[in-house]
């Protein structure tokens, strides 16, 4: 019998070999998942070079250039080195003004969702102002603040500041009663309950509201730079229609669009690492 038994299991570990796929094979397979799921983004790409080209009137085509003078125009910009000090200029104050909306807003929500009655009195007042959209006051921060760096910033923390708080109050008061519950019958304190159980599990619908955050402070800052501003993509936006540009204009909203998605990759990967205790 045991003789009989070890060709078996030789027989079995080769045939789970055989059916394992190739290196190859698992490239290949990855390979047509990424295209597949980037094939909307080339097929628009494409009818972008394209219609401008073959569908288009001349005259029509001076408003919609085909890609590859879009991309001409990003690598003269980004040769002259003019692109990079926008692009400093834009995440300089979008990074300031979103790291202070996440330092207002994560502790304010947290201090509403564990306080009822804190949370029953300001609810009504922050109602008001989340469906006030930000660039419906950005006029009164630039009349209040100037044309300056404090009103853009002031704007971006604003846009901000709402996603991060509406979301760690949902995530707080979101948490498993049950968890509470078995918490105080461990004898944990009030602070304790807050610091080891309701906070650790706000943090994937806090990150949720960052995310959120985060877009808001890019786009924001891109309109309200349109008015005033001597450096950043929206300035380059602009001024690049204002002279005519027009390819130069299309490659700055293509940055923007680029950096908009870098943006919210990052925080994705940052909320991967800070949750990962929810996944395992």
């Amino acid at each position: 019998m045991s003789t009989l038994a070890v060709p078996d299991q030789r027989l079995q570990g080769s045939t789970g070999e055989s059916n394992r796929p190739s290196p190859f094979l698992r490239l290949a397979g990855r390979l047509r998942s990424t295209l597949y799921r980037s094939g909307a983004i080339i097929g628009f790409l494409l009818v972008w070079e394209l219609v401008p080209q073959f569908v288009l009137e001349p005259s029509s085509r001076v408003f919609l250039p085909p890609l590859h003078e879009v991309l001409q125009a990003l690598g003269k910009m980004i040769a002259s080195g003019d692109l990079g000090t926008h692009i400093l200029a834009s995440l300089g104050r979008a990074a300031v003004g979103f790291t202070l909306a996440v330092l207002i807003g994560v502790p304010v929500g947290l201090v509403v969702a564990w306080f009822s009655k804190i949370g029953d009195f300001l609810n009504p007042l922050l109602e008001v102002f989340r469906n006030t959209a930000a660039l419906a006051l950005l006029p009164v921060f630039t009349l209040l603040l100037g044309i300056g760096e404090v009103s853009k910033v002031s704007i971006v923390v604003y846009a901000a500041f709402f996603p991060v708080l509406l979301n760690t109050i949902l995530g707080a008061r979101s948490v498993d009663p049950l968890l509470i519950r078995a918490a105080k019958t461990l004898g944990l304190t009030s602070y304790e309950i807050f610091a080891k159980v309701v906070l650790p599990a706000s943090v994937p619908i806090i990150f949720t509201g960052v995310r959120m955050a985060g877009t808001s402070s890019v786009l924001v800052l891109i309109a309200a730079e349109m008015i005033g501003a001597k450096a950043g993509l929206g300035f380059l936006i602009t001024n690049s229609q204002a002279s005519f540009l027009i390819p130069k204009m299309y490659a700055a909203i293509l940055t923007v669009a680029i950096l908009g998605f870098t943006v919210n990759a990052a925080l994705v990967a940052l909320e991967r690492h800070f949750s990962r205790w929810a996944r395992a």
